[in-house]
C-alpha cells in the first residue's frame, strides 16, 4: 500500500500556537511511517515547489514554545487570485490550476491547512478543484463559525488584558481618558473579552454600533462620582450608529481592507464633547489620549509570543484531532473544531495521535477513490453548524 504523503501549511496572520499544531501533526504522521512536508509562505509553496520542505522529528523538536510559524506565513498568496504587475498595470490572476497540478505531480494525498477565515476560504476553493483538505481553525479574532474557540485567541486576549491593566495606573495618575484600540477585524471578541477582564468603562464592538453621546455620558458620570479617569476599549471594526468602519487602507480585488484608526477619532470626539462640561465642573480632568494599538507596536504584540494557559494545549490538540471523528472528513471540506466545555472525553495524547493518523489515512485514501467532493460540499454546507466537532469549512 502506498505510503501516505501529507502537506501542511500556515496561512494568514501568525498566531500563538501555530508551531504546536505543526509539531503535533508531524509527530502523529511520522509515528505511523508517513511522509510530511511543510508548505512555506502559506499557499505560495504550491506554486514555487522550492518552498516545500520535509518535516522530520528533528525539524519540529523544541518548537512548541516558539511564537510565529517555522513554515512562515503569507496573507497575500492566494492562488485563486494572485497579484501580477505587467507594464505598470496591476491585476489578479487565477493560478490555482498550477497549484493543483503541482500537488498531484508531487504525489500528495492531502493538505492540512492551518488558517483563519481567509486561508480556509482559499482551502474551500482548492478543495472544489479536487485537492483533499482538512482545515484547522487559527485566528486571534475568534471569528470562525462552527468552533467555540480558535487557537491564538486566548493569547491575544491575555496580551490585550495585560495592556489595559497597565494603562489603568497611568490613566488614574494623570486623570486621563484612555482609548484603547484592539484588533479583531469585523468581530468584537477580543475587545469584549479583554475589556471585561481589564475592567474597561466602555467597550465598543462592531456587532453593536455605538452612540458617542452614551460614551461621553458614561465618562461624565464617572467624573461626577469622583472617578477622574476612564478606559474605553474599542475593536478596530467598531463604528457609530449610521456610520462606517474606519479604514487605514481600502480593500482591493484579492486584498481585504485594512481597518484601524477608530481610537484616534474617538479620542478627538470625546475631547471635544467633554472639555466644556468638565471645565464648568472644575479643573479639567480629562485630556485627549489615544493609545493606538494600530499602527503602533501593540498590534503585532497581539499576535506574537508563545501560547500560554489554554492556548498551548489547544494548539497541540488542534494538530492531533483533524478528522478524528469522521473517516471521510479529509478532502471533503471539514475542519477541526473546539466544542467548548465538556468535550474532554478523549484518549491520552499518545493514543489520540495514533487514533488521528489512523483516521487520517482512511480519510485521504477514501477521498482518492470516491470523488464527488463538490456534491458532498453542497450538502455539508447546508447542515447545522454546531452539529459536529468536525464541521464544514465556512
Amino acid at each position: 500500500m502506498k505510503k501516505l504523503r501529507l502537506a501542511v501549511n500556515t496561512g494568514g496572520g501568525d498566531a500563538p500556537g501555530l508551531n504546536a499544531v505543526v509539531r503535533a501533526i508531524t509527530l502523529a504522521a511520522l509515528n505511523r511511517g508517513y511522509e510530511v512536508f511543510g508548505i512555506r509562505k502559506g499557499y505560495l509553496g504550491l506554486l514555487d515547489t522550492s518552498q516545500l520542505v520535509p518535516l522530520t522529528f528533528d525539524s519540529v523538536r523544541g518548537i512548541t514554545h516558539l511564537g510565529g510559524s517555522i513554515l512562515g506565513t503569507n496573507n497575500r498568496g492566494n492562488p485563486l487570485g494572485i497579484r501580477v504587475v505587467e507594464n505598470g498595470q496591476e491585476r489578479y490572476v487565477d493560478v490555482s490550476d498550477q497549484a493543483v497540478e503541482n500537488f498531484r505531480r508531487l504525489g500528495f494525498d492531502g493538505i492540512i491547512a492551518i488558517g483563519g477565515d481567509g486561508s480556509l476560504r482559499i482551502a474551500v476553493g482548492l478543495m472544489q478543484k479536487g485537492i483533499p483538505i482538512i482545515g484547522v481553525p487559527k485566528t486571534i479574532d475568534n471569528d470562525l463559525a462552527a468552533t467555540a474557540m480558535t487557537f491564538g485567541f486566548d493569547t491575544a486576549v491575555a496580551t490585550a488584558t495585560d495592556a489595559i491593566d497597565k494603562l489603568h495606573s497611568t490613566a488614574e495618575s494623570h486623570e486621563r481618558v484612555m482609548v484603547v484600540e484592539v484588533m479583531g477585524r469585523y468581530c468584537g471578541w477580543i475587545a469584549l473579552s479583554a475589556g471585561m477582564a481589564g475592567s474597561a468603562d466602555a467597550i465598543l464592538i462592531p456587532e453593536i454600533p455605538f452612540r458617542i453621546e452614551k460614551v461621553c455620558e458614561k465618562i461624565m458620570a464617572r467624573e461626577a462620582a469622583g472617578r477622574h479617569f476612564s478606559i474605553v476599549v474599542c475593536a478596530e471594526g467598531a463604528m457609530p450608529v449610521g456610520g462606517e468602519m474606519t479604514v487605514v487602507e481600502k480593500g482591493q480585488p484579492g486584498k481585504e481592507a485594512r481597518l484601524g484608526g477608530i481610537a484616534e477619532k474617538l479620542a478627538r470626539e470625546i475631547e471635544q464633547r467633554t472639555r466644556e462640561p468638565l471645565a464648568r465642573a472644575g479643573p479639567p480632568a480629562t485630556r485627549r489620549h489615544a493609545d493606538l494599538v494600530r499602527p503602533h507596536a501593540l498590534a503585532p504584540l497581539r499576535r506574537g509570543g508563545r501560547a500560554p494557559g489554554r492556548g498551548g494545549p489547544l494548539g497541540l490538540d488542534g494538530g492531533l484531532r483533524p478528522a478524528r471523528d469522521d473517516r471521510r472528513a479529509a478532502g471533503r471540506g471539514r475542519r477541526v473544531a473546539e466544542d467548548g466545555p465538556g468535550r474532554g472525553r478523549h484518549p491520552a495524547h499518545g493514543a489520540r495521535a495514533r487514533h488521528l493518523v489512523r483516521r487520517l489515512t482512511s480519510a485521504f485514501r477514501q477521498s482518492r477513490v470516491r470523488g464527488s467532493r463538490q456534491r458532498w460540499y453542497r450538502s455539508a454546507c447546508s447542515t447545522d453548524r454546531t452539529s459536529s466537532e468536525t464541521s464544514p469549512l465556512r
